[in-house]
């Protein structure tokens, strides 16, 4: 039995990655930003799943939020806010909210438990395909997921041996936000066929977690779009 924290489990991605461990006997916490809705989807998983609100846009909270969490193997950090923000319309408060979520949120999770990690544990940091593909209205997010690259190799050598490597998801299918908008114009451009699936992502997610020659790296699971 291993311990998993997924910050951000109460997602879409992040459930279906709770679930699958929670399935295999492992303890399980999952966060969102309130204790309400942890609980809420922590209960829809398992009634093994502790949820914790822990708000990664206001990272001088999120040691006290963690201060109960023991020994962790796996830790995911999936949590993200809506970037889509275009220089037109430029939202500073919401773009200064995703830097702080995905930076300094994300860093300061990992400095927090880093005293708890068993020996063999590992970190998956969320990315997301906008940092190799920009739209029209991606330029926070593009930046962001970008520098999720540049975190990954500077908290290798921080937090080694233990490893650190970045999953970058293109757009999934079957989640809530996509699974109702028909004829979305990546699937005739990726080379499988069709948008990948949360499964998919959660798999990935478990193979850089348990592999262990594997760290420093970006992954991307999007079928095969970027090179077309």
């Amino acid at each position: 039995m291993t311990a998993s924290i997924i910050v951000g489990g109460s997602g879409a991605l992040g459930h279906v990655l709770a679930q699958r461990y929670a399935d295999r006997g492992d303890s399980v916490i999952i966060t969102s930003r309130t204790r309400e809705r942890a609980d809420t989807v922590a209960a829809e998983i398992a009634d093994t799943v502790r949820g914790l609100a822990v708000d990664l846009s206001r990272p001088e909270t999120i040691d006290g939020a963690l201060v109960d969490v023991g020994d962790v193997d796996n830790l995911v950090i999936t949590g993200v806010s809506e970037g889509f923000n275009t220089l037109a319309d430029f939202d500073i408060a919401k773009a200064v909210e995703a830097v702080t979520i995905k930076l300094v949120g994300y860093t300061e999770t990992v400095r927090v438990l880093r005293d708890r990690f068993t020996p063999g544990a590992s970190v998956v940091l969320f990315g997301g395909l906008a940092k190799e593909r920009p739209y029209p209205g991606s330029t926070i997010v593009t930046a962001i997921n970008s520098a999720v690259t540049g975190l990954v190799k500077t908290l290798a050598l921080e937090i080694a041996p233990h490893r650190v490597n970045a999953l970058h998801p293109g757009v999934v299918g079957d989640s809530p936000r996509w699974r109702d908008v028909p004829d979305h114009p990546h699937v005739p451009r990726t080379p499988i066929g069709r948008l990948v699936t949360m499964e998919e992502v959660a798999d990935a997610t478990d193979f850089l977690l348990r592999n262990t020659g594997v760290n420093a790296q970006d992954l991307f699971v999007d079928g095969g779009l970027r090179v077309t």
